[in-house]
């Protein structure tokens, strides 16, 4: 058993498990995540679709007792809050139901922060990239001033993650801000009046965006999405590779290259996977590791889709072990690891229980963080 006491695990956590009526009306009545996670089929061999939950079924958001129920497990098991996926398109809100219920309540009784999903909503998932549902814009102050009031009551309220004692705020594409420095300002300004200590702005960066530093645009810290050389490997071509190997492999082996490497779904060993994510924290500014337990987004996309295969507890717990180990030496409040996610079902991402594996990937967590 590990002894990482002390560290802080923060899992992502995704609302959409209700209807709304804007996915009614794109997707046909009563459409949540389940829709897709529950209609899913494996393939190829030895793909493990579809996933099913475990202990707290195909629930639904807006009921409290589920609310509750996913607390007590992430207490149980060493998480230290959760990260809410939160949608703001100027001035419009989607998907708000489960936590503004968790705010005005007061329960459940567990810590949790925000982040800003900041991206236009597609259907690209569904075979039409083109098709734009909700377009995320930047309308300027007044738009920002707007949104800071729409959360400020959720970062005064007991609950809320802080670090220095300022809610941590995250942004899901800090590059996409026209002025991030504009708005990070702004929002500390806010903060301030309101009677806060400031913002901790945590933009998720990763490795393929090296060219993004925190403090040169206004962001205290970013989150190292340690994956993402992965995902660029199997989302891009590789035809600087295959040109390299061609002239050592017979014309069958290149063939045979060719289908491993540009089949569909797209396929990724998740022991590869990790080992090309083991965290690189620069020492010139903050950043906090996110591991991602498993993945795969085919009930989503199909064909389309990117599976990295055969993730198992035992090597979640070599890469949870890695990022651990990377913040171990920091003050306690900056021990913090991210987890994509608890709750990501129709990408096969997640740590709820399943009835494949029902609670070992929440038990890997536990005995990492052992008190």
């Amino acid at each position: 058993m590990a002894n990482h006491l002390g560290t802080r695990i923060i899992a992502f956590y995704l609302p959409q498990f209700h209807p709304i009526p804007e996915n009614n009306n794109w997707w046909g009545n009563g459409f949540t995540e389940w829709t897709n996670v529950a209609k899913a089929k494996p393939l190829f061999r030895g793909h493990y679709q579809p996933h099913i939950p475990a202990d707290l079924g195909f629930y639904d958001l807006r009921v409290p007792e589920t609310r509750i129920a996913q607390t007590e497990m992430a207490r149980e098991y060493g998480i230290e809050g959760f990260c809410y996926w939160h949608y703001w398109f100027a001035g419009r809100r989607l998907l708000e139901r489960p936590f503004v219920q968790v705010l005005k309540s007061g329960e459940p009784k567990f810590p949790f922060c925000l982040a800003w999903a900041n991206q236009s909503w597609s259907g690209i998932w569904h075979g039409n990239p083109g098709q734009i549902l909700v377009e995320q814009t930047y309308p300027g102050l007044k738009d920002y001033a707007e949104h800071f009031y729409a959360v400020v009551d959720a970062f005064g309220d007991a609950r809320y993650i802080t670090i220095e004692g300022k809610p941590i705020f995250l942004v899901f594409r800090p590059h996409e801000l026209p002025e991030p420095e504009k708005f990070t300002d702004y929002w500390r300004e806010l903060a301030i009046k309101s009677g806060l200590k400031g913002i901790y702005f945590i933009g998720i960066s990763s490795e393929s965006w090296n060219w993004w530093f925190p403090h040169e645009h206004g962001f205290d810290a970013a989150v190292l999405t340690n994956l993402q050389p992965a995902f660029d490997w199997v989302f891009q071509p590789r035809y600087t590779f295959l040109d390299r190997v061609s002239r050592k492999l017979t014309q069958k082996d290149l063939r045979e290259l060719e289908r491993y490497l540009f089949r569909k779904p797209r396929i990724f060993p998740y022991a590869d996977a990790i080992k090309m994510a083991i965290p690189s924290l620069t020492k010139n500014f903050a950043q906090y590791p996110c591991v991602l337990p498993n993945f795969d987004n085919t009930p989503r996309s199909g064909l389309n889709g990117v599976v990295f295969h055969n993730a198992t507890p035992e090597l979640f717990q070599v890469h949870l072990r890695q990022a651990i180990n990377q913040v171990m030496d920091r003050e306690a409040d900056r021990r913090m690891v991210f987890i994509k996610s608890w709750n990501e079902w129709a990408e096969g991402n997640y740590l709820e229980p399943d009835v494949k594996f029902g609670r070992a990937f929440l038990e890997v967590v536990k005995d990492e963080v052992a008190q």
